[in-house]
C-alpha cells in the first residue's frame, strides 16, 4: 500500500497461540521508506521476508538495496524475519539500547516473557550494529530525515520515527487500541508516550504497527482513545485491587477479574495481560 511518494505499508498476517492451544489471526504492518537507499521500519514475523521482498522486486527495486532494518522494540512480529532480511541484504540493524539483548539472544527473550508459539514466529537472533537514542537523526536519502522518538511503555526501549517531511509518525505499538490485547510494560510511561506523540506537530498520518494507517484527525482521534483506554485499564486495576487486596496474589485471577471489569472476554486473559494488569501502579504510585 502506498502511503505516500516514499513510505510503502505492508500488511502482514500471521497467527499466534491462545491460552488453550487455538490459533487466533493476527497481523502487523511493516514500512518502507524508499529513498535512494531503502529503510525497512520492522521486519514482521518469521518468513515474511519472502513477502517484503517480493514487494519491492514489484516495486522495480532489489532486497540487496535494504541498508538499514529499524527495529522499534524486541517483540516476536517485529524482530522475527529481521535475521533473514540482515542475511539477504547486509543492512545495518537499527534499536535503541534498552531494546539490544532481547534482539541479540532470542533465548534470553523468550526465558523473561515466554510467549507461546515464540519460535515459530522468530527465525533466531540478530545483532544489532547501530544503538538508537533519543533525538537521533537518520538519513535514508531523498532529502528525508527520520527522527528517533523514545517511546517507552509498550516496552522499555519502544521507539517511535517521525518523516517531517512528509508528515508521517510511525508509533509501532506505542497506541493501544480499545478492546484489543492490553499489552505494555508501564502504563503511566505509555500514557506520556502518546502525549508526547500528540505534541508532534504537522501529522498527516499515524502509522501505527497494529492499526490501519490514520490520517490527520482519525490520528488525534486515535491517539486520545489509547490514553483513555490505558485510564480505564488502570482505574479498573485499581478498583479489582481495592475491594480485593488479595486479588494481585493470582496474577491470572487478577488479570481475568479486570478484564471482567473492563466488559472484556475472559478468553483474553494470558500471562502477557496479567503481566500488563500487574504493571500498573497502585495508590500509593499516583500520589
Amino acid at each position: 500500500m502506498k502511503i505516500s511518494e516514499h513510505v510503502h505499508a505492508l500488511k502482514m498476517p500471521f497467527k499466534i497461540e491462545g491460552p488453550s492451544g487455538q490459533s487466533i489471526p493476527r497481523f502487523v504492518y511493516v514500512y518502507l521508506i524508499l529513498g535512494e537507499r531503502i529503510c525497512l521500519i520492522d521486519s514482521g514475523v518469521a518468513g515474511k521476508e519472502k513477502a517484503i521482498f517480493d514487494y519491492l522486486r514489484e516495486m522495480g527495486r532489489r532486497p540487496e538495496e535494504i541498508s538499514l532494518l529499524i527495529l522499534t522494540h524486541s517483540h516476536p512480529d517485529h524482530i522475527g524475519a529481521a535475521r533473514a532480511v540482515q542475511m539477504a541484504s547486509g543492512c545495518e540493524i537499527a534499536a535503541h539500547a534498552a531494546e539490544r539483548a532481547w534482539i541479540e539472544d532470542i533465548e534470553l527473550q523468550f526465558r523473561k516473557r515466554p510467549v507461546p508459539g515464540f519460535h515459530s514466529l522468530v527465525e533466531g537472533s540478530v545483532g544489532v550494529s547501530r544503538v538508537l537514542q533519543d533525538g537521533d537523526v537518520l538519513d535514508p536519502g531523498c532529502g528525508l530525515r527520520i527522527e528517533v522518538l523514545h517511546t517507552p511503555g509498550h516496552s522499555s526501549g519502544s521507539i517511535s520515527l517521525w518523516l517531517p517531511e512528509e508528515g508521517l509518525l510511525f508509533s509501532a505499538d506505542a497506541v493501544p487500541l480499545p478492546g484489543e490485547l492490553p499489552i505494555f510494560d508501564d502504563a503511566t510511561a505509555s500514557i506520556a508516550s502518546i502525549e508526547r506523540l500528540k505534541a508532534v506537530r504537522g501529522i498527516r498520518a499515524l502509522l501505527a504497527a497494529w492499526d490501519e494507517p490514520r490520517r490527520e484527525m482519525h490520528a488525534r482521534r486515535v491517539m486520545d482513545e489509547g490514553i483513555g483506554y490505558l485510564q480505564c485499564i488502570r482505574e479498573a486495576a485499581l478498583g479489582v485491587a481495592s475491594a480485593d487486596p488479595c486479588s494481585g496474589a493470582d496474577p491470572m485471577n487478577l488479570c481475568r477479574l479486570v478484564l471482567r471489569e473492563l466488559g472484556l472476554p475472559e478468553t483474553m486473559a494470558n500471562p502477557l495481560v496479567a503481566r500488563s494488569i500487574q504493571a500498573c501502579p497502585d495508590r500509593g504510585d499516583q500520589e
